[in-house]
């Protein structure tokens, strides 16, 4: 089994990104499965035209997309990838659009193929705070996660995806408000080790109730 790991590079004026700086700390196998990592820039287009270009190369059997989601005080394992690009603040090309489409071809929405309550449950079992989230938000992370699972689709059924937020990294926050979330790289990486272990080892989900109550 192969796994396409991807991380953004840093934005909004941060000086690194803890999405690619945990993936870059991912071992190279994860209980016998190839991991391999990639940067990717967070650019509207940009970010997806890199991970299908990866997924050419690499021919992997399941692809996760990492990002900052700054605020979240844990792992979010996302769920669901709508077809909306609207930006509060600018990519790293400048591009901040409103009310845009991902693909004008595409469903409203996309459900991630990877089994997101068997990751949730184990980066739990491994006393990592986590999470099933129900939006990955309207800017990059979202773009990736819509189109990574709209190409999938269409070019690439057999393949897995999803897509993982992460908190702030702990050095981020030294200068921010003092009830910033946080958590160190370190952990970071843990979780999303443990996340990859589920989707090796669960080709079904497991049924469980994890929805939100608002």
């Amino acid at each position: 089994m192969k796994i396409l790991v991807t991380g953004f590079d840093p934005f909004g004026g941060e000086k690194v990104n803890p999405a690619y700086e945990a993936v870059k700390l991912l071992p190279k196998e994860i209980k016998g499965a190839q991991i391999i990592t990639i940067e990717i820039p967070t650019v509207f287009g940009r970010g997806p035209e890199a991970v299908e270009k990866a997924i050419i190369e690499h021919n992997p059997n399941a692809v996760v997309c990492v990002g900052q989601a700054g605020g979240r005080s844990c792992i979010s394992i996302e769920r669901v990838g709508i077809n909306l690009q609207e930006a509060s603040i600018p990519d790293n090309d400048g591009n901040q659009p409103v009310d845009k489409k991902s693909k004008e071809d595409g469903e409203n929405a996309y459900f991630a193929t990877i089994p997101v309550k068997s990751m949730v449950n184990n980066v739990r079992k491994h006393g990592i705070p986590s999470h099933l989230s129900y939006t990955a938000g309207s800017y990059v992370c979202n773009d990736v996660m819509y189109s990574l699972l709209y190409t999938l689709d269409k070019k690439f059924p057999g393949v897995k995806g999803g897509f993982i937020h992460v908190p702030f990294a702990t050095e981020q926050v030294t200068s921010k408000a003092n009830n910033v979330a946080s958590m160190p790289v370190e952990t970071i990486a843990k979780g999303l080790e443990y996340s990859i272990e589920a989707i090796v080892d669960n080709e079904l989900d497991i049924n469980e109730a994890m929805g939100t109550t608002m």
